[in-house]
């Protein structure tokens, strides 16, 4: 990692000064505002000061041609330092979730408890979004002019009518032209998919402290009954797992309060 040229991230404060702080990491083609409500909520709980930040080349952290996992942890520790946050919590949703484990494993000094939110420590070749950034990167932005628009050209290659929607947030008004443009980087994310597809963590590489995976449990992300329990106890021996019924891949979004409650529960424990 000693290559790695980190960048300044962005990040958005939800509330809980006083307690200690809360890191949220957003997952692929997100951003901190999809933590906007269930990390006010945490913070309204008593849990923690919660901060979520925007990975590079997502929202509004700076974009970048490259983005793999080592860089993606040196961003993270480097908003630490420039924050001078010694020692936080730390939570990841799916690509977020990987990040967090690698930041928490390379530097476990500086993570009181982590959290990782529906996806395990193993390679993703068949659930990384390949589809949805082919549909992004073919869009013509020259002519669309409405979010609503976007999301009826993404009919016919992203079924999924919640990830229509979910894509077209990353669309904002460019005040010159007056035209949308995408907040995510698609050509960097694309050109760096098969890299974000793979385990973050090298064998040997352990967190040793309190840890808690939340899966949905309609969700295929994590097999809690497999060979990704094997995998997540051999990284992270203290971790617990927690399956919140009836959600999908979007735990903190499809079931928030019972979301909150089990974060809640562990983070004062």
């Amino acid at each position: 990692m000693s290559n790695v040229t980190p960048v300044g991230l962005y990040h958005r404060d939800l509330g809980g000064k006083g307690k200690a702080p809360l890191v949220l990491l957003h997952g692929l083609l997100g951003q901190t505002r999809n933590w906007q409500t269930t990390g006010a909520d945490l913070a309204h709980a008593g849990a923690a000061h919660v901060i979520a930040l925007d990975l590079r080349n997502h929202g509004k952290s700076p974009h970048t041609d490259t983005m793999s996992f080592d860089e993606m942890v040196a961003d993270v520790v480097a908003w630490l330092d420039a924050n001078s946050l010694m020692r936080v919590l730390l939570m990841g949703h799916s690509m977020g979730g990987k990040v967090a484990m690698a930041v928490a494993c390379r530097y476990p000094h500086r993570i009181g408890r982590l959290i990782v939110v529906d996806i395990a420590p193993k390679e993703y070749q068949s659930l990384s979004h390949r589809a949805e950034l082919a549909a992004m990167n073919e869009l013509d932005l020259r002519v669309i002019r409405r979010r609503e628009e976007a999301e009826l050209h993404f009919e016919s290659r992203v079924s999924d009518a919640s990830m229509r929607k979910f894509l077209v947030t990353n669309l904002a008004r460019d005040h010159e032209t007056g035209g949308l443009v995408w907040m995510v980087n698609v050509p960097a994310i694309t050109a760096a998919l098969p890299e974000l597809e793979k385990n973050p963590l090298k064998r040997g590489e352990m967190f040793e402290g309190e840890t808690l995976f939340v899966t949905g449990e309609k969700s295929n992300y994590v097999d809690v009954n497999g060979d990704d329990k094997a995998e997540i106890m051999r990284h992270f021996p203290n971790a617990r797992i927690e399956t919140i019924a009836e959600s999908g891949h979007n735990p903190h979004m499809e079931a928030r309060e019972e979301f909150v409650r089990v974060v809640t529960t562990f983070l004062k424990r």
